[in-house]
């Protein structure tokens, strides 16, 4: 499920935290976690957000709410050699904080 920007900051009371996902080298997609439930945020209605560049992406976040930013990098590691754990998630998740961003980064 997925919620626009413009929705986001509907609600930015119900946001849990915000999940920055790290889904190759330099490509990020942002998720919402709203009362327990994960939802993909996108730009507007038929596009997802997703930026090229780690700051660019918490620079967005931060307009819409002040909580917490996680980065979540999941590896295939075990799977590229042949480990056969699939009750187990091979994912990093590491807090961005929930600071705001200095003046000279905006």
């Amino acid at each position: 499920m997925k919620i626009t920007l413009k929705e986001l900051k509907k609600q930015t009371r119900d946001i849990e935290k915000l999940i920055v996902e790290s889904v190759d080298l330099s490509l990020y997609i942002a998720h919402a976690r709203i009362d327990g439930e994960e939802r993909v945020i996108a730009e507007d209605e038929n596009k997802i957000l997703k930026r090229r560049n780690l700051l660019e992406m918490k620079r967005v976040l931060k307009t819409v709410a002040g909580c917490e930013i996680l980065l979540r990098q999941r590896s295939a590691y075990d799977e590229m050699v042949g480990h056969n754990h699939s009750t187990a998630a091979n994912t990093l998740e590491i807090s961005l904080g929930d600071a705001p961003l200095p003046e000279w980064l905006n």
